[in-house]
């Protein structure tokens, strides 16, 4: 992978002529400290440049978010907005993207030169949701955001109004969970219901006129070793005789090593009491009594290298965290996991892996966690006290698209299918069971036919 400098030049833009338009770009990726995530972050920016070298253009100022924007809520966007403003302020055209996003800078330019730059403007692929879901806090009407794999250009008109308006956006929630719907929920409310332009040319696959898709996925390595994995299902009693029989018909039959963690001991399916009685709100104490159980546990096995958590109703793909984790050093401090935020516009917020898409810690991680994590009553949000606990370790948590809190219905069709999906959350008004053999039984049968993991179905 390339090695790019990180010396921002903010006073020098690329010039671009379009008809009798000369257009300034600045760019914005939305990147993660992560070795992993940063790398691919920094090839995009060295391909835009080079881009930029064959069109015989200085290359543009290419901005990293976590490190040019250093923020808690630096994915977000909106807490950002007017850092971003400061540095691109004498552009015509400001372009965010995702680390997995894919440019055509001249085509870029040649579409954008259609567009008048001083008019508030912003253009990208717009989704909208078929019903109200609570990953959009159920609005109820029809909204456009943008696919931010696709990319989206902002006029810098657009961006210095939303700068000045910056202030007002700690009102609009506590909770960050989807960057792209909550920076076009803010641009609507406002800047006068503003709504995104949609234009075709930004993709959410790859395709002759694009001028920017997202990547899928691709395992970074050989896919890890099963038994390096130690799977934990949360349940409890309740669930015994409705949920835990999905997990054990679907994905729980590809892995190697998985315990299910009640609050009441059955010998049939079997489960392991660790002597913490059910709640109906959160689950810390269950979910700190794990971590000791497996830290405990794990002592003396050094095959053990990753961690997965998850509910009793999370639908996955074993085979596709096998090939996910390949990306990751296990002698890191790595969390893994669909990232929420809570009270990013105060100085006291922080970031979580939302538990509901699957929680996934290196085994050096999960030692640390055991030792110094607790739980200020058994009742507490599990994964809102783990972020705060990963947050005083300083271990900043890695935010994977591929997890999701939610069901497949409460996404966008053309969201999902631009991807390769890790977990769903749910089985509410639904066959998770067809969820199941929709989205990755096909996968998991990958490892069946692996020599090297000689899985007994």
């Amino acid at each position: 992978m390339r090695s790019i400098g990180l010396l921002l030049l903010i006073n020098e833009f690329i010039f671009i002529k379009a008809g009798d338009t000369d257009i300034r770009f600045s760019f914005v990726i939305l990147s993660q400290e992560n070795d992993y995530h940063f790398g691919v972050a920094k090839n995009l920016k060295a391909q835009i440049c080079d881009q930029a070298l064959v069109l015989k253009e200085e290359c543009p100022p290419i901005y990293f978010s976590h490190v040019d924007f250093p923020h808690v809520g630096d994915w977000t966007l909106v807490p950002i907005l007017n850092k971003i403003y400061d540095v691109a302020r004498n552009s015509s055209w400001l372009i965010i993207l995702e680390e997995r996003s894919m440019i055509r800078l001249d085509g870029l330019k040649k579409l954008l030169g259609n567009f008048d730059e001083k008019k508030e403007l912003w253009i990208g692929h717009a989704l909208e949701d078929e019903n109200p879901t609570i990953i959009h806090h159920f609005l109820e009407r029809k909204f456009k955001y943008p696919h931010m794999g696709a990319g989206v250009a902002i006029s810098v008109a657009l961006l210095k109004r939303l700068s000045d308006k910056i202030s007002l956006a700690s009102k609009l929630t506590d909770f960050n969970i989807d960057k792209s719907f909550e920076l076009a929920l803010f641009i609507w409310n406002e800047l006068n219901k503003t709504s995104l332009i949609h234009n075709d040319a930004f993709c959410t696959s790859e395709k002759e006129f694009c001028v920017s898709f997202p990547r899928k996925f691709a395992t970074c390595k050989e896919p890890i070793p099963l038994d390096s994995i130690y799977f934990i299902v949360k349940t409890c009693l309740k669930f015994h005789s409705d949920r835990v029989p999905v997990v054990l018909s679907t994905w729980a039959k590809y892995t190697k090593r998985l315990d299910f963690i009640s609050d009441y001991e059955d010998s049939s399916i079997p489960t392991v009491s660790l002597g913490i009685p059910n709640t109906e709100g959160g689950h810390c104490g269950k979910t700190m009594a794990i971590m000791k159980y497996l830290n405990d546990k794990l002592e003396n096995d050094y095959s053990i290298r990753w961690i997965v958590i998850t509910d009793d109703d999370t639908i996955l793909s074993v085979q596709r965290i096998t090939e996910l984790l390949s990306c990751y050093d296990p002698n890191d401090d790595v969390a893994v996991g669909e990232r929420y935020g809570y009270g990013l516009y105060n100085s006291l917020g922080f970031n979580y892996i939302t538990g509901g898409g699957g929680m996934v810690f290196s085994r050096t991680l999960l030692k640390k966690l055991s030792a110094s994590c607790k739980c200020p009553s058994i009742s507490a949000p599990d994964d809102m006290i783990l972020g705060h606990c990963l947050a005083d370790l300083g271990v900043k948590i890695t935010h994977s698209h591929l997890f999701h809190q939610a069901r497949p219905t409460d996404y966008s069709m053309q969201f999902l299918e631009s991807d390769r999906h890790v977990s769903f959350h749910k089985h509410w008004m639904l066959d998770p069971i067809k969820v199941y053999r929709e989205w990755f039984e096909r996968e998991d049968k990958k490892l069946v036919e692996s020599h090297s993991t000689k899985i007994e179905l």
